[in-house]
């Protein structure tokens, strides 16, 4: 039995989730016999759910097959700050899709957003988590998001950009930047510029936002172009989607290449 015990974001849960088995399997070359999360994901259980809040977003794991690597694999929960194109992304998908395979109810999110998607062009992401990431790490200036995505504009003509922050000002700046762009207003929540997150200011509606949110990475992970900062958050829309290509990284007040 492994046991994690790490609480913070949802996506920190996450990150950590998946060091932990990781550095299981490095050290036994085998999965757990079974990973037990039941005090994680606290911030984000409602009052009916003590346990394992995990298989509210995950799908049971059933008939495991150990992935057969002889060389360690490279994941920390810090990467959510290093250069993503230097993930082992190939390595690291059968640890996602046995242990953050998305549940039933979130892939039925998933294609409700799709199919309310007022486009059939490529999309590009905007994608910035603000407010209280700012005590963690430098965030992508609003000018610099600008920037590059009138450079994928330029060398993509026909894209739609697809907006998500946690910032009400982001969503407003990008709405009057590039009128082409969308956000699913009903499915996110989002506060003026703070030291704190909306996770904090909306606990009591937690549960249901983390599933809207979830379905909404997964939904971002395979958009054709990404221009996002650093963090949990922007590490598992790249997670989900299994590479780098198309991606654009803020990270240390530079774009990564």
């Amino acid at each position: 039995m492994l046991k994690i015990t790490h609480n913070a974001g949802f996506f920190s849960c996450c990150s950590v989730r998946l060091d932990r088995i990781i550095a299981h399997y490095n050290k036994h070359k085998a999965l757990p016999e079974a990973v037990d999360s039941s005090e994680q994901f606290q911030l984000y259980k409602p009052a009916t759910n003590s346990g394992d809040l995990t298989t509210a977003y995950f799908a049971e794991q059933t008939g495991l097959q150990s992935p057969e690597y002889t060389s360690k694999i490279l994941f920390k929960q810090e990467y959510q700050f290093w250069n993503y194109k230097k993930i082992q992304f190939q390595k690291i998908r059968p640890f996602v899709e046995i242990y953050f395979r998305p549940s039933a109810e979130i892939l039925q999110l998933v294609q409700e957003l799709r199919n309310s998607v007022p486009t059939n062009q490529p999309i590009c992401v905007l994608f910035h988590r603000g407010n209280d990431k700012a005590t963690e790490t430098a965030l992508c200036p609003y000018e610099a998001y600008i920037k590059k995505a009138k450079q994928v504009q330029r060398e993509n003509p026909a894209v739609t950009f697809f907006l998500q922050s946690d910032e009400t000002e982001f969503l407003e700046t990008m709405t009057n930047a590039f009128p082409n762009s969308f956000y699913f207003r009903d499915r996110i929540r989002h506060i003026p510029k703070a030291s704190t997150s909306v996770d904090l200011v909306f606990r009591e509606g937690n549960f249901e936002a983390s599933k809207q949110y979830l379905a909404i990475t997964i939904f971002m992970a395979s958009c054709a172009h990404i221009i996002f900062g650093s963090g949990n958050c922007s590490l598992w829309i790249l997670l989900y989607r299994g590479n780098s290509d198309g991606v654009h990284q803020f990270l240390d007040g530079r774009w990564m290449v």
